[in-house]
């Protein structure tokens, strides 16, 4: 199928806001994924980033995918100490992600009911902010490389259990040099360079966390995810799932060995760390939260 890629242009209060959007042949009644890179980077660059995997989903005519574009590179994530312009200027990430959907639904026959997101570091952190403020907006959001921040350091309101339990896929890598995985204060060297700051929660604690929102109270099962491939040796996966009869999941897959990168066929810079290759983050988001073609058939891992 052939793609089609647009640059569009956005107002939201008075800011010129862009994204680029992905889509194969019209169909009714699509799902929208919205992509929210990472921290330096725009969405082109994420799309490179991550080797064009989530565009599978436009080709395969289950979604338009929409990569967005930070305000200066970066998203008002709601992190308190952070001191990048998008959060210093308190930039409106929430409406311009509301204005997006609103639009697409429109133009696009997008089925409102099937809205997702998807996003990388600073973009998930930016995920986990719309969780709290708008999390009717969305049917599922998977979260890489990303962690909740302790109350102390979010300025989003929190409340338990969450006013619209949503399915959470996330993805971490226990050799992040980014976003520890056991959680705590970014390193001195990225809060320097990103000017990000604040204390997060560990993965576990963020899959935890998440799970108690959705109601679900009970230990989570943990096995590991066979891939089969190649690169075992140098990464592997845990899954861990937290679910409960008639409540959302969430579902934390542990890159052991993985750095702060997404996984799929783009190796990240070295100084990143290791890129998992034998799973990819675009099919494992399809399936978990069942985005699929009109005839039913899902992206393969």
């Amino acid at each position: 199928m052939t793609l089609t890629t647009v640059p569009m242009s956005i107002d939201v209060g008075g800011r010129s806001r862009t994204l680029s959007l992905v889509e194969g042949a019209a169909a009714p009644g699509r799902a929208l994924l919205l992509v929210f890179h990472g921290s330096k980077q725009t969405g082109v660059a994420h799309r490179r980033f991550t080797g064009g995997s989530f565009d599978a989903l436009a080709e395969s005519g289950a979604a338009v995918v929409a990569y967005l574009d930070g305000y200066q590179r970066n998203w008002n994530d709601a992190r308190k100490e952070s001191a990048f312009p998008a959060r210093v200027e308190n930039v409106d990430d929430v409406s311009f992600t509301r204005r997006v959907i609103a639009d697409l639904v429109a133009s696009h026959d997008i089925d409102p009911r099937r809205v997702y997101a998807a996003g990388y570091s600073n973009g998930g952190q930016m995920v986990l902010r719309l969780l709290h403020e708008a999390p009717e907006l969305f049917a599922g959001v998977a979260i890489v490389a990303a962690t909740m921040p302790v109350p102390e350091s979010f300025l989003a309101p929190a409340s338990d259990p969450e006013p619209v339990p949503t399915p959470v896929l996330l993805i971490h890598g226990t050799r992040d040099p980014v976003v520890p995985y056991e959680g705590g204060r970014f390193p001195a060297w990225v809060r320097r360079f990103l000017k990000v700051d604040g204390v997060g929660r560990s993965a576990p604690e963020t899959a935890r966390y998440l799970a108690r929102r959705n109601g679900i109270l009970g230990d989570p099962v943990v096995a590991d995810l066979p891939t089969g491939g190649q690169h075992r040796a140098r990464t592997w996966v845990e899954q861990t799932d937290f679910r409960e009869e008639g409540r959302p999941p969430v579902r934390l897959l542990t890159v052991h060995g993985g750095g702060h990168t997404v996984p799929g066929p783009r190796r990240a810079p070295f100084v990143l760390g290791r890129t998992a290759q034998d799973i990819s983050a675009a099919p494992l988001l399809a399936e978990f939260l069942e985005i699929t073609a009109s005839g039913g058939r899902r992206l393969s891992a």
